[in-house]
């Protein structure tokens, strides 16, 4: 096989599988498609996404096909001559039809996926999550029906992005890796860490401005607003790490807002919870000192009272 088919094979991959929406974990450079995500829900918008995509291409081609026909066809230079009718019933009921049922069909999907989004009940974990300028924190409310005491963090934009993005820094972007992928205002210091197989309901708001919590491989973002709490949920299928921003203008460090999700196995984040917990036990009170034992033996006599000396008078 020449260089040349080799080639056009590999274009011919690399575009299947971007139409295809490969399943990427996270979105890589060059995507076209929405990232197929890895939760139980994020097939829904994924499927909705290429239902509409799939409309407004065909659309596009009627539409664009029907100019271009006019244009060409029609044109004054092959000798057409206008019509002089301004109206055609069948025509308008046609045009007015089609379209009204296209939308009613895409309503009817939309709805079924954001009903099956809001409805957060049967969820096995709580985490409570609060944007502030330019951090998020993380707080475990309870998992598996038990309460989740004092276990919470703040997540900020790791150290090594934070120098490199600094002026003058010399520092080169794309060197800021993590197991050879390049993690430069996409890593953090401390990642949110959930198990996979489990229903989790995350209750979102924010501290100071509006935020948007966002990762892309769970298939949904939502809004963190000061004064009100918003819900979503997801069951995270497969382990992996999985990245996302805040998707709301909230400041000029705004660009420097990363999450970090790290889904793993059930019995590996129960053991990271434990250790979580103890560590935010306080220490346990110093114990009293014994009393010193008593002596058993009375203390020597040291000295004899002085007999009284006898007066002699002459």
């Amino acid at each position: 096989m020449t260089s040349g088919g080799i080639r056009i094979k590999a274009w011919v991959a690399t575009i299947c599988a971007l139409f295809a929406g490969a399943a990427w974990s996270n979105p890589e450079p060059g995507q076209l498609n929405m990232t197929r995500g890895v939760t139980e829900w994020s097939s829904e918008p994924y499927f909705l996404n290429n239902v509409a995509l799939g409309v407004c291409v065909v659309i596009g081609i009627v539409v664009f096909g029907a100019m271009f026909v006019a244009m060409f066809r029609f044109r004054k230079s092959r000798g057409a001559v206008a019509e002089k009718w301004s109206h055609n019933t069948t025509l308008e009921i046609i045009w007015t039809t089609i379209p009204v049922i296209i939308l009613i069909v895409l309503a009817y999907l939309a709805t079924g996926g954001l009903k099956t989004f809001a409805d957060t009940t049967g969820s096995q974990m709580t985490v409570k999550i609060t944007g502030f300028q330019w951090k998020w924190r993380y707080d475990y409310v309870e998992y598996q029906g038990k309460p989740v005491d004092k276990v919470g963090f703040i997540s900020k934009l790791d150290r090594e992005s934070d120098e490199t993005r600094q002026l003058k820094s010399g520092l080169d972007p794309n060197a800021v890796k993590v197991d050879g992928y390049n993690t430069y205002l996409i890593n953090v210091d401390e990642p949110l860490v959930v198990p996979v197989g489990t229903k989790i309901r995350f209750v979102i708001t924010a501290g100071d401005v509006i935020h948007s919590w966002w990762v892309p491989a769970l298939g949904w973002k939502i809004d963190a607003i000061p004064g009100i709490v918003n819900a979503a949920w997801t069951n995270i299928k497969e382990p992996g790490v999985y990245r996302g921003q805040c998707a709301e203008l909230c400041g000029q460090d705004h660009g420097f807002m990363p999450i970090v999700v790290k889904a793993v196995p059930k019995a590996e984040f129960e053991q990271w919870l434990a250790q979580k917990q103890q560590a935010a036990q306080p220490p346990a009170p110093a114990q009293p000192a014994a009393p010193a034992p008593a002596a058993s033996a009375a203390a020597p006599k040291t000295a004899q009272a002085a007999a009284p000396a006898t007066s002699h008078q002459g």
